[in-house]
């Protein structure tokens, strides 16, 4: 024998109630013996309670309205349902139901007061309803059934709204009716009976708990709850999108997530089940090929370290600390038995061994009752300043990871914190009891949402991994990056099993952000279709506000605008990766802020493009410094633009010609005065002499020329060339002199004694530069363990191909520190 509940929204509307008789008919078909309990159809008990505070209020045509509704949603019900001749007894009962109905809400009108008693009797008309509409429905399919109304069987106290059941009298009233079943009967679930025939319900659940109830008096096989989910997921999957079914729950693992806010099952109300052993299975009524979850005494799944994730949204803290704690005994007895008295119910607990402070976790709408009697309990204590001031803290949230595997499994609170950790989510308190079955985390609520989604990646997805990318700027270098994730996207799906997901991004003159992801294939079209006016502080502040999980910045601009917004991203928890030399050749003070800063929150902060594009030049050398190698000397080749135009000028071409062929190929910015100028290598040489430990400013960087002043003083492109021509002679006795002495020019950076120069200076064969081609950059690291002969670093130092490479590296090297 089953016990099959079908909830509300399995009898919400025709559709639904034809699916619930499919399933009778298979069971039915197949000899399976069942009973059938139903609630009150959606949205059905709801409007009944307001209906009655309608009557309260005197309301009296609001009342009418509501009964019209509720008769008219059942009468459509039938008359969908049922065929013509069957119709008639089903809306004359209904009728009189709801004449009744009426009655009861005129006299509560009159009275103007609705006392619990009449609440339940109000209430108890939603199940009344639906049950007599499927009991009829069934017998249309062809199916024996019979009408029961549950006051008849199921026996309580007088406590209305939350009766206690008499076990004795309902075990024997359920097993007289329901023992000799010939057909399938349909029984109104939530309610019951006083002694004096009176109604009453049974809470919370309380059409599981009918269910559980019929099953245990009946000793049944199992009891399946039919809903609108696959069962009991691992996660709310209205917040996790990647949350699944499991297949299987221990009772006391189902106690402890419906506790923390699952909401499928309330397992209170199935104690006289799992009493006696009887499983209980989840079901779809939407979804009925799918198994959904079995809920029994024992379920293991060895490959799952932890069974769900769960929350409570909104709870209080309340902190009761002092020194008179210490070593007193009675403290904890007294706290708790204060708050008992007033119905404050603790919902989680943790005190230090120190016996310092106990803390807890409250609902937010006891926490002044708390307070006011802990003031009460304690006055003594703290009148004499042996207890600190009471304090509450409001706005967080309870995250629990729940599962019986945890049980002397090693590695889970490691898991746990550190996926916190490198989100940004701070933890407030703890609490783990000794069966290692629930661990619980307080934390702020405004990042409930991300801590789910951080934790369901960590514990169910750790085979797929899931990067959410903003970026800003999508120039040569931000354009050639979503080009180069695109072509490697099912490589690292597949291989890696890491998805990037485009949220954000933006450009000079429209920004776009969708959560659900932005086509990296289709940008492009997307940005133009949905974009809106950049504005790049809203666009900073809705990333933060999203609040993602796994997220990283990409700032692909030049410009000083969004380095000074880098302090708000990274205090938000988010990574940010750039080529963007302006922040880490700021001040001094404001380069240790951004890594301390990056440090504190545990989140990276990478710019190995900053220096060299796509070369491994900043990496090399952190990882020298921390191995404990001290650097002696840096030198190099920095900008691949002025590479390329000294490794073309031979004195075959005027230099001003050189220049503008550099140009119109793109090697230069659309002004060379701003690779000329010899700022670029500036920052970059600033750069690497803060990596290497020096505390430098850009003004402390000596700057040899290479042009003379009135060059950069010209009012246009056009001008700064003719300029430009005028100093040919110059450059051309330069490379002229070079050449003589069997030299070549190489505009050259050097870090030397924790001073920064660069000048234009000749190098001969015996150089490690003299050889350098194209528009490559070249770096000698001399240091305590490359004494003799200096590490090198070379390869291109410009174009977007090999920048966007090494904005890409450090993406894939984001993701393996925050998801690896």
């Amino acid at each position: 024998m089953k016990v099959l509940k079908f909830g509300g929204t399995s009898v919400g509307s025709t559709e639904s109630i034809k699916l619930v008789g499919e399933i009778l008919q298979r069971y039915h078909g197949e000899g399976q013996l069942v009973i059938v309990v139903v609630s009150a159809m959606k949205g059905i008990t709801n409007l009944l309670l307001d209906i009655g505070q309608q009557a309260v209020s005197g309301d009296i045509e609001a009342v009418n309205q509501g009964i019209l509704e509720i008769q008219n949603t059942h009468f459509k019900v039938v008359k969908e349902l049922l065929p013509i001749k069957a119709q008639s007894k089903v809306l004359a009962h209904i009728k009189r139901l709801m004449n009744e109905l009426e009655e009861i809400l005129h006299g509560v009108a009159l009275l103007k007061e609705l006392s619990p008693r009449s609440k339940d009797l109000i209430l108890s008309f939603g199940e009344r309803l639906s049950a007599y509409t499927i009991h009829n429905y069934i017998r249309e399919l062809g199916i024996a059934s019979d009408w029961v109304d549950s006051r008849t069987l199921i026996k309580t106290d007088d406590q209305f709204g939350s009766a206690a059941v008499n076990f004795e009298t309902t075990n024997k009233q359920v097993a007289e009716s329901l023992s000799d079943l010939t057909g399938i009967p349909v029984v109104t679930g939530f309610i019951a009976s006083n002694d004096a025939g009176q109604t009453t319900t049974l809470g919370r659940g309380g059409s599981d708990y009918t269910a559980a109830i019929l099953a245990a008096a009946l000793q049944a096989d199992e009891i399946e709850i039919w809903t609108d989910v696959d069962g009991v997921m691992t996660a709310d999957p209205n917040i996790v999108s990647r949350a699944f079914s499991l297949p299987a729950l221990s009772y006391i693992e189902a106690m402890e997530l419906t506790h923390f806010g699952a909401k499928v099952i309330y397992p209170p109300t199935l104690q006289p089940a799992f009493a006696r052993n009887i499983p209980l299975r989840i079901r779809n009524t939407f979804n009925t090929e799918f198994p959904g979850t079995t809920i029994s005494k024992e379920a293991q799944a060895p490959d799952m370290p932890i069974k769900g994730i769960s929350s409570i949204k909104d709870v209080a803290l309340i902190n009761v600390q002092g020194s008179g704690m210490v070593g007193v005994p009675g403290i904890a007895s007294r706290l708790f038995g204060a708050l008992g008295s007033v119905g404050v119910n603790i919902i989680l607990i943790t005190q230090a061994s120190s016996e310092h402070s106990i803390c807890f976790a409250i609902d937010p709408g006891q926490s002044e009752t708390a307070k006011a009697i802990i003031q009460k309990e304690f006055s003594y204590e703290l009148d004499a300043g042996m207890l600190d001031p009471i304090l509450i803290e409001d706005h967080h949230s309870i995250v629990a990871i729940i599962g019986e595997n945890m049980r002397k499994t090693p590695g889970i609170a490691d898991k746990l914190f550190g996926a916190l950790g490198k989100n940004g989510i701070n933890v407030v308190a703890i609490a783990q009891g000794s069966s290692e079955l629930n661990v619980s985390v307080v934390i702020d609520q405004h990042n409930l949402q991300k801590a789910l989604k951080v934790l369901h990646g960590a514990f169910f997805l750790s085979n797929r991994r899931l990067l959410n990318l903003f970026m800003v700027g999508t120039g040569l270098i931000g354009k050639t990056l979503l080009q180069q994730i695109a072509k490697q996207f099912d490589f690292f799906y597949s291989q890696r099993l890491l998805e990037i997901r485009l949220i954000g991004v933006a450009n000079t003159t429209k920004m776009l952000i969708d959560v659900d992801g932005i086509p990296i294939n289709n940008w492009k079209e997307s940005l133009n279709d949905k974009g809106e006016p950049t504005d790049l502080l809203t666009f900073v502040a809705k990333m933060k506000e999203l609040n993602l999980p796994n997220s990283v910045f990409v700032d692909n601009t030049a410009g000083a605008a969004l380095p000074e917004l880098y302090p708000k991203v990274l205090q938000s928890a988010i990574s940010i990766v750039t080529p963007n030399k302006v922040a880490n050749s700021q001040t001094m003070q404001q380069y240790d802020a951004l890594q301390k800063t990056a440090f504190a929150r545990q989140v990276k902060f990478l710019y190995e493009t900053n220096v060299g594009a796509g070369l491994p030049v900043i990496k090399t050398l952190t990882e020298l410094v921390l191995s404990g190698d001290r650097i002696t000397h840096v030198e190099g080749v920095l900008s691949g633009t002025i590479s390329y135009i000294f490794n073309s000028f031979d004195g075959s071409k005027k230099f001003s010609e050189i220049v503008r062929e550099a140009q119109e190929k793109g090697y230069t910015e659309p002004d060379p005065r701003d690779d000329l100028n010899g700022m670029d290598v500036a920052r970059k040489i600033l750069i690497l002499a803060r990596e290497v430990g020096l505390s430098l400013e850009l003004h402390d960087v000596e700057i040899e020329p290479l042009l003379a002043p009135e060059c950069f003083e010209a009012d246009s492109v056009e001008a700064f060339f003719e300029v430009l021509a005028e100093q040919d002679p110059i450059m051309a006795t330069k490379i002229n002199n070079a050449s003589e002495a069997g030299k070549v020019l190489r505009y050259i950076a050097r870090l030397d004694e924790g001073k920064a120069k660069i000048n234009l200076v000749p190098v001969g064969p015996e150089h490690l530069f003299y050889s350098l081609s194209g528009s490559d950059n070249i770096i000698a690291i001399t240091s305590d363990r490359y004494r003799e002969k200096p590490l090198l670093i070379r390869g291109p130092g410009a174009g977007a191909e090999v920048t966007a490479a090494g904005v890409f590296a450090d993406l894939i090297e984001v993701s393996d520190f925050l998801v690896g």
